[in-house]
């Protein structure tokens, strides 16, 4: 198998419409040689720790309206394009991703890693909910397949809070300073949402690669 890394962030509705993008690609080579795993991003890693109005923090980001629309309307357009569903004004809160990325943590031991950042995707940029309350990710984690009670006291205590602050530091210490970011095979490393053609290329070459 051909590592996948992926730093991400749950709130990044970029790495939702890459992750889209990718497993549909994944899904049309069912043969392909990748084994994915997501590892941790901030894009806010000074939020406070109940994150903070929508609204307040895209006018803080993003100035006035016009600000703000110029910033979406590439996201907006690209998910369009991809098909890709999302639901911006039901988002409330920005939150604090910190608990989340635990989870993802928790969820990689269990094998559930992916299966968790697309419960996550979806809650927050379909449903609107607040992926940084603990009780909404509590309910989450069961989606995905996880104890619910068990990731109740895991999110209750300060659990590998560390442990994502390290790997985050470590991540922009590599020079990652967006996401989606990813490496393939621990070499080849790709910035950015990419298509589900891209993807589908690239696994078609390493699959000729090996067959040679």
């Amino acid at each position: 198998m051909t590592p996948l890394d992926i730093w991400s962030d749950p709130i990044c509705p970029w790495c939702h419409i890459g992750k889209t993008a990718l497993d549909r690609a994944l899904e049309s080579r069912p043969d392909h040689p990748f084994a994915v795993a997501w590892h941790p991003f901030q894009l806010n890693p000074d939020m406070p720790p109940e994150g903070m109005a929508r609204d307040a923090y895209l006018a803080l980001k993003f100035g006035d309206a016009q600000g703000i629309l110029n910033a979406y309307r590439p996201v907006v357009e690209r998910a369009e394009a991809e098909g890709v569903a999302l639901n911006l004004p039901a988002i409330a809160r920005t939150p604090n991703t910190l608990d989340a990325h635990r989870l993802i943590h928790w969820a990689g031991i269990e094998g559930r890693q992916t299966a968790m950042v697309a419960t996550l995707f979806r809650a927050c940029f379909q449903d609107g909910q607040d992926i940084g309350d603990r009780a909404t990710l509590t309910d989450l984690a069961a989606t995905a397949g996880m104890d619910r009670a068990l990731a109740a006291r895991m999110l209750a205590s300060d659990a590998d809070q560390d442990t994502i602050a390290q790997a985050d530091r470590e991540a922009r210490a590599r020079g990652i300073t967006g996401v989606p970011f990813f490496v393939i095979g621990g070499e080849l490393a790709v910035s950015g949402a990419q298509t589900t053609a891209f993807w589908q290329q690239l696994i078609d070459e390493l699959t000729a690669q090996a067959a040679r």
